[in-house]
Order: C-alpha cells, then sequence, then structure tokens
C-alpha cells in the first residue's frame, strides 16, 4: 500500500470538505484548484493542524490517522513549506537549519551540506532573514523543511509571495528537489505553469471535492471531464531531443508515438523536456495534407469526443502513438468530416510550448 492514500472529511459552517485520493509515493502532486476550493484546508489536515477533521492519512505505508487512532501534528514526519517563509528573525541563516535538524523525529539525519548546495543557499549561511531577498528566503525556508528528514513535504503555493522575475529564480531549484529527493511532495497551486512545469500528479478540487484525480498527462487529455489550465485545454508529453537543424535553428522533440520541431531555444541533443499543446492549435484532416506551412503533421486515431461548454464547438481526443492530444473544433467540421471514434486521422498542430 506504498503511496499517499488521503480521505478526509471536515465540517465547517457554510464549508465542507471530503476529499479522497491516492498519489505516487515520491514526486510532486499537485493540489489544484480555485480560491476558496480546500486546498490549503486539506493541507493542514493532512499535517494534523485541523482538529476536527476525520479520516485516513496513509504516507507509504505510515498511517498518521485512521478510524483507531491520530498521530499529534507534532509527531508527524513532516515538512512544511507556507507562502510567506517563517523563518526565526533572531536566528542566521544557518541556526534556522540547524533548527529544523533538532526537530526531526528521524533515526538517519539528512546531509545538510548537500542540502545547501542543492538550494544554493551556501553564500546566504551567515545572513540575517532580514537580510534575504523574497526568493532567497522561500529557498531557507525549503531547506528548513527538508532538514527535519520528512516522510512528506507539504508546500502551500510557496512562490504565491514572490514576483516573476523570483519565481524564475526558484523554479529550477523546486525541478532539482523533484528529481533528487525521493520523497512526496504535495503542493498547493493555482498556477498553471508550475504545474505544468513541476508536477507529475494532479489533485484537481472544486467547493472541497475531488473531481479529479491522476498522472498529469491523463488527467490534462480527458475529454469526459475537461480540466483548463488558464485559459484553454492543452495536453503534456513529456519528450526528449533527439536532433538540430542548425539551419533552421529546430529542434525535433521525440515522444512516445512521435515528434514534433519547435525553435531550438539552447537546446540541446538528450534533454529531456516537458511540451504542452494547447487544443485550440490542433486540427484534423482526414487525408495527409500534400503541402502546408505548419511543420508538424501526425498520424492518429480519434478514441473520444464530447461536445465543448463553448456553443458549436466539440472536443477530439486523438491518440499518437501513446501520447494523448486535444483538438477544439466545430461541431459542423465534425459532422462535415464524419468524425467519430477509432477513426484514423491526421493533425496539424500549429506550435508547441516548452515548459
Amino acid at each position: 500500500m506504498s503511496g499517499i492514500h488521503i480521505h478526509l472529511q471536515l465540517q465547517w459552517p457554510g464549508f465542507s470538505l471530503d476529499a479522497s485520493f491516492d498519489a505516487p509515493g515520491q514526486g510532486i502532486t499537485a493540489l489544484f484548484g480555485p480560491s476558496g476550493c480546500g486546498k490549503t484546508t486539506l493541507l493542514r489536515s493532512i499535517a494534523g493542524l485541523e482538529p476536527l477533521a476525520k479520516g485516513l492519512v496513509n504516507i507509504n505505508d505510515v498511517v498518521w490517522q485512521n478510524q483507531h487512532h491520530c498521530v499529534p501534528a507534532h509527531e508527524r514526519e513532516l515538512g512544511y513549506v507556507f507562502q510567506e517563509a517563517s523563518l526565526f528573525p533572531h536566528l542566521s541563516v544557518l541556526g534556522n537549519l540547524q533548527f529544523g535538524r533538532k526537530r526531526s523525529h528521524a533515526k538517519a539525519h539528512i546531509d545538510l551540506d548537500a542540502l545547501i548546495e542543492l538550494l544554493g543557499i551556501g553564500p546566504l549561511l551567515n545572513r540575517q532573514p532580514h537580510s534575504l531577498s523574497g526568493g532567497e528566503r522561500q529557498r531557507v525556508g525549503i531547506a528548513r523543511a527538508l532538514a527535519v528528514n520528512p516522510h512528506l513535504l507539504l508546500m502551500d503555493e510557496p512562490l504565491a509571495a514572490l514576483d516573476l522575475a523570483r519565481k524564475q529564480e526558484i523554479l529550477p531549484y523546486l525541478e532539482r528537489l523533484r528529481s533528487e529527493f525521493k520523497l512526496p511532495i504535495l503542493y498547493v497551486t493555482h498556477s498553471p505553469d508550475e504545474v505544468v512545469r513541476l508536477a507529475h500528479h494532479i489533485v484537481v478540487l472544486e467547493t472541497g471535492r475531488v473531481v479529479s484525480s491522476g498522472s498529469l498527462v491523463d488527467t490534462l487529455s480527458r475529454v469526459d471531464l475537461p480540466i483548463r489550465l488558464g485559459e484553454d485545454l492543452g495536453a503534456v508529453l513529456q519528450a526528449t531531443v533527439g536532433e538540430i537543424d542548425t539551419q533552421w535553428r529546430l529542434a525535433r522533440l521525440d515522444f512516445a508515438g512521435g515528434f514534433f520541431w519547435t525553435r531550438a531555444q539552447n537546446l540541446s541533443v538528450g534533454d529531456s523536456v516537458r511540451v504542452r499543446v494547447l487544443a485550440r492549435d490542433v486540427s484534423i484532416a482526414c487525408e495527409r495534407p500534400a503541402t502546408s506551412t505548419i511543420q508538424n503533421i501526425l498520424q492518429a486515431h480519434i478514441t473520444d469526443i464530447v461536445n465543448d461548454d463553448q456553443e458549436g464547438l466539440a472536443l477530439v481526443r486523438v491518440m499518437v502513438g501513446d501520447s494523448p492530444l486535444i483538438a477544439r473544433v466545430t461541431r459542423r467540421s465534425i459532422a462535415e468530416l464524419k468524425l467519430e471514434p477509432k477513426l484514423p486521422v491526421w493533425i496539424q498542430v500549429k506550435s508547441v510550448a516548452l515548459t
């Protein structure tokens, strides 16, 4: 039963939480949804900070809460990162890290030197919190949360209080954290860019309920319950740079089932990248276009067609090999082309975005 298994209920006047989901035992799971949907309340309940919350909290076979017992919050082996890094102002950066290490319940201590190097805070160790920038404070806050050697890391919109430049500064550190620390991370956000860039799994909440949970690739490609990240629907694929066309400054991005061409953008062969393809940028043809300015023309087959919530439009889910994409087309086009599930088609992808 390894992995994260959550089933929690909480009743407040005017709001109820009834959230159940399973998630992988390592990597970043995004808790996503509009403001007021219960993301932070769910996170606090998992941490044991909401005494009225009832149910199950099982983290990689360690049961913190069920119908028989409830481990107090201070005894749960977790790290918690808030929107604002709550550092002790009277302690230096190193003092804050050492405090975190002292409150660890783990038998094995985390390697502080490796942690300091991972988050790039070596030059900050002797400084006081008031002298740090917002991005620096948040990196120190993450390091202190990890210094307890937690079984679970909870992050509550850790970039929300930062400006765009500071967000771009800290995102690479979060990617390294995801890759190098083999622990589960629950990451609350309402930022589509952060979800697409960081998460492998997503839990979508609305009004205190989980409406969808699964891998990022599978969940974003659903048309029965379309999940919108930002202004439009879109699929996310993992790809590898297979070739650089130096003459035209293009990169070939290989994914399971095909490849895309896009601007090279300082990419190198072998780089692993994430690609987002918006539904509005995908068109469908029954025969391969003979001539086109669009470089990305791929064979596919239709799996699902549903009406969109926008009048006159529909969502078409296609598979390119093992990879799902979504196209938003008019219902008239579907009727004229006689599109239906299992039909082989050609798709044209006007543009792709690297995350």
